[in-house]
């Protein structure tokens, strides 16, 4: 029955009955037809019944809204084709439908053509921008011929894309491993790769060669290209200069397709163009033992397209990996090239290797009082002597800001050696400069962890040798890892536990010594492990000011304090005052006065019951601000003992502009009282005290002769196991009635 070509998707069609029953063959194309409108579904039937493309037949598959394609195609594979309806259910149905094969599905191969009677629900030119779709068409202008027409060529593209990612696997390959490499390298790994592919690719031997063009001066004119890649019997062309070539046939195909950026084909030989967007266009010359054919030739067009887009990637690629792994300033290796190389030492386990870390001493300085240019100037003067000094065969690298990473074998990284590179001046702007450094070192030698690790290890020992042997070496030992480890570890479990709430707070009587009067109260923090071992402040404290912790750590202890304090004065048995132990780390934060001040409107405890206990070390770690913040709270009403007074190196005309009202004798002092040395510091430490017109207060007071002896030298308060433990809240409440009954 002939069929009106002009009428094939006119809506009163009536040639319903006259759809195939055949069985559908093995191999044939999936189209999917998706439309709500049932007549489309039979008319397309009909218009393509008994249709062969490309010898194989057609398998139809049919959907009628959004929601049905998305069940049906979550369990198909393979479809060729899709005639998506755009208005469905809704005016967005069928491209959103595409959204979500593309997206979700990932089905990249499979050509869609967007059909609709009504296109100003989704313009042409919008949706061929917005969507990945690879034709449109109006219901009413897609005639049995248009039809045939548009599928044919959706098919032939279909089948071109498949046949390219069946036997093209290996391109992927290519991409991944042209990015491992420097744009120069890379570049030239990667064109030898296109060679076999494109000589794969048409089943012909890899006889070829590869050219781009050069990077081109400014003020220069025409164009330089070089072979950057060749194989076969034109492997004698590599790095050869195109105008080099003896062989004009290919000399002038090189020529003309880099001129006009358009690939060549011959019966003997192709010659391809890539169309990339940098300042290096590539083009190949290829041998060919016989003519293309069509779809060898529709496979070239796709692989050239899409190597353009490798090409410039590529260029991307290299660039972001030159940032990332160069430094930019001293043009050396930066830390993650250099953990690369160390990587690769304890991979291939090779002997005698070692690894420095040199740090310039004082350069902070140098940079605080000359500026960042000279600083510069510096690291590159050392950069460059290092690098000339030690040769090829070490590998260089910039760690950090002044810290520079050397790699080699340890008869050339002796310590000695690296010591006498720094014993001449560095001259630059006409001044020589004098440099010292310090040295951290591992042997990798049998190193079972990785070039981080090795790396943090050197860290340790650079550290180390910085604290005690400044302006020396350091070598990495077990030991050391083993304390910095544990150190680690003990800081993680510090987080844990205030985090937890298991640090407390215990309460140590201060009693007059004159007259036995309880008088204050010190809080001291605690740290109880879930084991229930206890952690002496000595050795989590400073780990607390280390990681910064001690901040909120302080801040709690302080307004844990304050309340305790006035549920005591509530209670009629509050001593005078409470003390809390201040850090420099505390003091130097710029909102600590304001913590304090909200600490007590908070718990509403007077300031002049609050005493703050600050260590000399605070006291001469910022002077200027040292001093006005002290004068801050006491202008509050707070009261101010310096603690542990006398194991420092406090200024004593400074300690007398500061507005302190009590000076705390050591406990290491008191326990001098029963030693041949006697009393004799913490008799000195009193009379200070007395001449400044301060109270003298005595920690550690253990035996009746340490009262009495401290007692008789004129000491006012003192504190220890002899008058009461640190003890939680609820033994100090006991102890409390206790000390009253027994006063009385």
């Amino acid at each position: 029955m002939p069929i009106d070509d002009d009428a094939l998707f006119i809506e009163d069609d009536s040639n319903e009955g006259s759809l195939s029953g055949s069985a559908v063959p093995v191999r044939s194309w999936k189209i999917a037809i998706v439309d709500d409108d049932e007549d489309v579904h039979k008319t397309t039937c009909f218009a393509l019944q008994y249709t062969q493309i490309l010898n194989r037949p057609l398998e139809f598959i049919h959907t009628y809204s959004k929601e049905e394609t998305r069940r049906v195609f979550a369990t198909e594979s393979d479809i060729a084709v899709i005639l998506l309806d755009v208005v469905m259910e809704t005016e967005q149905a069928g491209l959103e439908l595409v959204s979500y094969i593309r997206d979700e599905l990932q089905w990249r191969d499979t050509r869609i053509i967007l059909r609709t009677g009504q296109p100003g629900y989704a313009p042409e030119e919008d949706a061929i921008r917005d969507f990945d779709i690879n034709d449109y068409k109006t219901k009413n202008e897609l005639t049995r011929k248009k039809l045939l027409t548009s599928l044919t060529a959706a098919i032939r593209s279909y089948e071109q894309i498949c046949t390219i990612n069946a036997s093209r696997r290996g391109l992927h390959q290519i991409i991944l491993s042209s990015a491992s490499f420097t744009f120069d390298h890379g570049i030239q790994a990667f064109a030898a790769g296109v060679i076999t592919q494109i000589a794969a690719l048409c089943g012909v031997p890899p006889e070829g060669l590869l050219c781009a063009q050069g990077e081109l001066n400014e003020g220069e004119a025409g164009q330089q290209f070089n072979v950057i890649a060749s194989a076969g019997h034109y492997s004698n062309l590599m790095n050869c200069a195109i105008d080099d070539i003896d062989n004009m046939k290919i000399r002038d195909a090189l020529k003309y397709v880099l001129t006009n950026r358009e690939s060549l084909f011959s019966e003997n030989n192709m010659t391809l163009y890539f169309a990339g967007r940098g300042n290096r266009p590539l083009a190949a010359y290829i041998d060919l033992p016989y003519a293309l054919s069509e779809i060898n030739h529709n496979l070239l067009e796709v692989f050239c397209s899409n190597l353009g887009v490798c090409i410039d990637n590529l260029s991307l690629v290299n660039q972001l990996k030159n940032h990332a792994y160069r430094d930019q300033l001293l043009k050396l290796p930066n830390r993650l090239k250099f953990i690369d190389e160390i990587n690769d030492i304890i991979k291939n386990k090779t002997a005698h290797q070692v690894l420095a870390l040199i740090d310039i001493d004082d350069f902070a300085e140098i940079n605080d009082v000359l500026g960042h240019h000279y600083g510069d100037l510096l690291l590159k003067a050392v950069a460059d002597r290092l690098r000339s000094d030690l040769g090829e065969n070490i590998f260089l690298a910039r760690i950090s800001g002044d810290v520079f990473g050397l790699l080699g074998h340890e008869s050339q990284l002796r310590p000695e050696l690296l010591k006498a590179l720094f014993i001449s001046p560095f001259v630059f702007d006409d001044t020589a400069h004098a440099v010292s450094t310090s040295i951290g070192m591992v042997e990798l030698s049998g190193y079972e962890s990785d070039g981080a690790e090795a790396l943090k290890d050197a860290s340790i020992a650079l550290k180390r040798c910085k604290t005690y042997q400044r302006g020396s070496y350091t070598l990495f030992t077990r030991k050391m890892g083993l304390e910095i480890r544990e150190r680690a570890t003990l800081m993680q479990h510090l987080h844990e536990a205030f985090d937890a709430e298991r640090l407390f707070l215990m309460y140590q009587p201060q009693i007059e010594l004159s007259t036995k009067r309880f008088i204050g109260l010190e809080a001291l923090i605690r740290w109880r492990t879930d084991d229930g071992q206890l952690i002496p402040p000595t050795e989590f404290i400073p780990l607390a000011e280390y990681s910064g912790l001690i901040v909120s750590l302080g801040a709690w202890v302080l307004r844990t304090a304050c309340f305790l304090m006035v549920r005591l004065q509530k209670a009629g048995i509050s001593p005078e005052r409470i003390a809390v132990n201040v850090s420099v780390v505390q003091f130097r934060q710029d909102d600590f006065v304001d913590n304090v001040r909200k600490a007590l409107n908070d718990s509403g405890l007077p300031p002049n019951h609050l005493e703050l206990e600050i260590t000399e070390s605070v006291t001469m770690a910022s002077a200027s601000m040292f001093e006005a913040r002290l004068h801050e709270l006491k202008n509050m009403g707070i009261h101010i003992a310096i603690d542990d007074f006398g194991t420092g190196f406090s200024s004593l005309s400074y300690l007398d502009k500061l507005p302190v009202d009590r000076l705390k004798i050591d406990r290491a002092f008191v326990q001098q009282i029963d030693t041949p040395e006697g009393p004799r510091i913490a008799e000195l430490i009193t009379q200070l005290g007395k001449k400044l017109g301060l109270t003298v207060i005595a920690e550690g007071i253990e035996t009746q002769t340490h009262w009495d002896v401290l007692s008789a030298m004129g000491c006012h308060e003192g504190q220890g196991f002899l008058m009461g433990r640190p003890m939680p809240e609820d033994l100090l409440l006991e102890w409390i009635k206790e000390f009253g009954m027994a006063s009385k």
